[in-house]
């Protein structure tokens, strides 16, 4: 199964949520970037290699993708940003230039081969934006990172790339329900993360990888 997992507005936890995801999945995980910052959430290097983006751009065959791997740990693999750590020219409305609808498709079959000889999953970090129409449209699995926020919620709502399921941090003060965001998106809750700030110093020591805190861990085992 590949899922694609992105929020429309910003600081709503997408990378830590994701990465999670990959880390905490029984099978082999590939975890891919396209949004810049997952080396640094898990304590990371910084690549020494081009990345997923770079490739996007250019015109290489898709076997150059199994050279851009890092491993994380025995069962998860990181398929990094790299192109200056930024993702901005693989999301929509983006004023660089965009990869091609054709070489998306490459990329989505290199996931299904490789899905098919890990016996694994793919779990992609669009960040935060409009995923890119070529992308989402060969994905079934798309889940909106989101708060109980109502600027994030109209966004949502207005975005023509539709989410399958809701990754919904919840925290104190909000006056919106759970019930509510489905009702905005028009697509279910499958997660609820409470905001913890054990996250947050996890995510700020580089210790995510190794010792990501337990509440984030219980809140995403079972759909992982």
């Amino acid at each position: 199964m590949v899922t694609l997992c992105w929020a429309v507005k910003g600081g709503s936890g997408t990378t830590v949520v994701t990465s999670t995801l990959a880390l905490e999945s029984t099978r082999p995980a590939l975890l891919v970037d396209l949004d810049g910052e997952i080396d640094t959430v898990l304590g990371l290097p910084e690549p020494d290699r081009p990345g997923v983006v770079d490739w996007l751009l250019g015109d290489g065959p898709p076997s150059q993708l199994d050279d851009l791997l890092i491993d994380i740990d025995d069962t998860t693999f990181l398929l990094p940003c790299r192109l200056g750590g930024t993702a901005t020219s693989t999301t929509a409305g983006s004023t660089a230039s965009m990869p091609s609808p054709e070489r998306w498709a490459v990329l989505l079959t290199w996931f299904a081969d490789w899905e098919a000889h890990s016996g694994g999953e793919v779990w992609i970090d669009a960040g935060t934006g409009t995923p890119a129409a070529a992308l989402a449209s060969g994905i079934e699995q798309r889940w909106l990172v989101s708060r109980a926020c109502y600027l994030s919620l109209r966004r949502a709502a207005r975005s023509p790339i539709r989410p399958t399921g809701v990754l919904f941090v919840s925290g104190h003060g909000r006056q919106l329900r759970p019930k509510d965001v489905e009702r905005s998106v028009g697509a279910p809750i499958v997660a609820t993360i409470a905001e913890d700030p054990r996250i947050a110093r996890a995510v700020d020591s580089g210790l995510l990888a190794s010792r990501p805190p337990l509440i984030i861990r219980k809140s995403l085992r079972e759909i992982a």
